[in-house]
């Protein structure tokens, strides 16, 4: 009986160590698309202002009265969209360096336990 309850908590160990090694490439991925995604977002921001702003230099020099304004604001409430869309993401970057470092450690304090027990 003494050798079952060893083996059980060796097995939970085990699957512990398996799960945070499954872990620790997912959420690196995943950091690593977020940041490219977050990249993607300022690029589109800044040429959403490059845009918006020739589109007012035009509407000021053009003899023939456009109203490019509600252009102008379609761009600026995207460009809204996209500062709010990467704040989230940020957001969730955050997080998920958090728990990359969260798995780090645990990983290290359940090899430190398997060393001193003997495992």
């Amino acid at each position: 009986a003494k050798m079952a309850v060893g083996s059980g908590a060796g097995a939970r160990e085990l699957f512990a160590e398996g799960l945070l090694q499954f872990l620790r490439p997912a959420v690196r991925q995943l950091d690593r698309h977020v940041h490219s995604v977050r990249e993607s977002q300022v690029e589109l921001r800044e040429h959403i202002d490059s845009l918006a702003t020739e589109l007012c230099r035009i509407n000021e020099d053009q003899k023939v009265a456009l109203d490019l304004d509600p252009y102008v604001k379609k761009l600026l409430n995207a460009r809204r969209r996209v500062v709010l869309v990467n704040n989230i993401l940020q957001n969730a970057q955050e997080r998920l360096r958090r728990l990359n470092h969260s798995v780090a450690k645990e990983t290290v304090r359940r090899r430190a336990m398997l060393e001193a027990g003997g495992y």
